[in-house]
């Protein structure tokens, strides 16, 4: 390589900086340049370069690759790709179809007056099916009218649910670049749980720069270097003469550190899995409410203690939220006499603009009551997880935002047998065997019910349960009985964790967050 020009290219290699640099690469560095230079003009995949240099292991690449490009022997191209397949409800739906277009065939092939939700049942659709199903033929342009499902335009329906089986199809046998696919149906099947997985790809690829392409060959052969001094090498001779792998003691080294979940982010999700596996479907709602589907949906006097600025958090932006009139009127009756729920009503005078003042919700119920006013006629079992904000004192049991457990059963023969059951399978499923109910008081329940389980040997609540009065029901436009119940997150998470204050699940103490259990 003294002097001249490299067959390889024009640069002169007379530095002796650059002899020294050659000299001092690893075996494996001159393997993957000395395989780069039998053809200088192209870009390398890592899997080329593992066939030609015989590795195994895309690791030495990456490596090698890295310590070339910093030499400038080598550039590295980047190109990142997002990857689509099928999860597991996914791969149901290739096999049996999707729920709304099972649905959706069913509709077709019955009579128009034999399109009834009984009827739905009748054909072998489970409760937590059809749910769901109505839900997402409702957002394509199905209605349901005085109990019968009707569609203003089928054939535009039969196009969008066409499409939808058409993607499933398309990723059926593998991971699939989502720039071939339609995005809008990516974004679609993103927020259906369990349908669709996106994986972020990055691929790289090698190119010898100009300065690499005029290594010479030659000086690329295998030394054969010690990377490991032991007592066995240093009591003979045969170290003497060997080439010895350089190392920097005074190199920064990461202190290795595991990753996990946070316990309040694991449970929530341990939560969540035991009521879908339960049969239940997740609903969600806004932080910001009117203290009408707050407060006066639920049967709540207008003149009840929680309801002053010293329990609730009341906004000035927005001060106001409208409340559909056709609400307002019913709640107003149902305080003031009991309209026609059997019930005598608050008494008093009922005020439609309290009722349409801002607030943070103070409880997750509000979600309930709105899915059972857009869902009267729907059999549903729902559940919902989500923050809620009271004016607590911060304490070691209480603070002033929290996350609150609550769900309901929505059906015609919802019973109390059937909440009490419900709720000792999931406690049970959580790990606690032992569960009691006792009798209780809520506005808005009769019967009413406090949960409590046994835990280190003494009895501790966790929550209420009851059925909705008719009060709360049957302006929401359902005579249906409703199962429902509501429970503190932290308060549990406390009794899973171990913990005697609340308070410790929200520093920000990565040490005592790393040594509480894995859920």
């Amino acid at each position: 390589m003294g002097g001249g020009i490299s067959p390889h290219g024009s640069i002169k290699w007379d530095s002796l900086l650059d002899r020294v640099m050659v000299a001092e690469l690893s075996n494996n560095d001159k393997a993957m340049l000395k395989a780069m230079l039998t053809d200088c003009d192209r870009d390398w995949t890592v899997q080329e370069l593992l066939d030609l240099t015989g590795w195994n292991d895309q690791v030495h690449v990456a490596g090698s690759g890295k310590s070339l490009n910093e030499l400038g022997l080598v550039k590295i191209t980047e190109n990142q790709v997002k990857l689509i397949s099928l999860d597991s409800e996914g791969k149901r739906a290739l096999e049996f179809g999707l729920l709304e277009n099972r649905i959706w065939d069913w509709f077709l092939e019955s009579e128009i007056e034999g399109r009834t939700m009984n009827n739905l049942f009748k054909a072998g659709f489970q409760r937590n099916e059809a749910g769901p199903g109505i839900g997402l033929l409702k957002s394509i342009g199905v209605n349901l009218e005085s109990g019968r499902l009707v569609a203003a335009d089928e054939e535009k329906i039969s196009s969008i649910i066409s499409k939808r089986a058409e993607f499933i199809s398309s990723i059926s046998t593998e991971s699939t670049d989502s720039s071939d696919l339609d995005q809008q149906l990516i974004q679609h099947f993103s927020g259906r749980k369990g349908l669709i997985s996106i994986e972020e790809r990055v691929s790289r690829t090698w190119a010898l720069t100009e300065k690499g392409a005029t290594v010479d060959v030659s000086e690329l052969s295998h030394v054969e270097m010690i990377g490991e001094l032991t007592p066995e090498l240093l009591k003979g001779d045969s170290w003497k003469g060997i080439k010895f792998k350089p190392f920097d003691i005074n190199a920064p080294a990461i202190t290795p550190t595991g990753g996990r979940p946070h316990p309040m982010q694991a449970l929530i999700e341990r939560i969540r899995k035991v009521f879908l596996e339960m049969g239940f479907s997740e609903i969600e709602g806004n932080f910001v409410q009117s203290a009408g589907w707050n407060m006066d949906a639920l049967y709540i006097p207008q003149s009840h203690p929680a309801r002053t600025m010293q329990d609730t958090f009341y906004l000035s932006n927005p001060e106001r939220i409208d409340v559909d009139e056709r609400y307002l009127n019913l709640w107003s009756k149902v305080h003031e006499h009991g309209h026609d729920t059997g019930s005598r009503g608050w008494g008093g005078v009922f005020d439609k603009d309290e009722a349409q003042k801002g607030l943070l919700r103070t409880h997750t119920t509000v979600n309930t009551v709105k899915h059972i006013a857009e869902n009267p006629d729907v059999p549903s079992r729902v559940f919902g997880i989500g923050r809620v904000f009271r004016q607590e004192t911060i304490d070691r049991t209480h603070l002033p935002e929290f996350h609150q457990i609550e769900g309901i059963i929505h059906e015609e023969n919802a019973n109390l047998p059937m909440l009490i059951t419900t709720l000792k399978t999931f406690y049970s499923k959580m790990g606690y065997d032992d569960v009691r109910v006792r009798p209780a008081y809520f506005p808005y329940t009769e019967p009413s019910v406090e949960v409590d389980i046994l835990w280190r040997g003494e009895w501790l609540e966790l929550g209420g349960a009851g059925i909705f009065r008719p009060e709360v029901t049957e302006p929401l436009g359902t005579e249906w009985p409703v199962c429902a119940w509501g429970m503190g997150l932290e308060r549990l998470a406390m009794l899973v964790l171990g913990l005697t204050d609340i308070r410790q699940l929200y520093q920000p103490d990565l040490e005592k967050l790393g040594q509480m259990p894995i859920l």
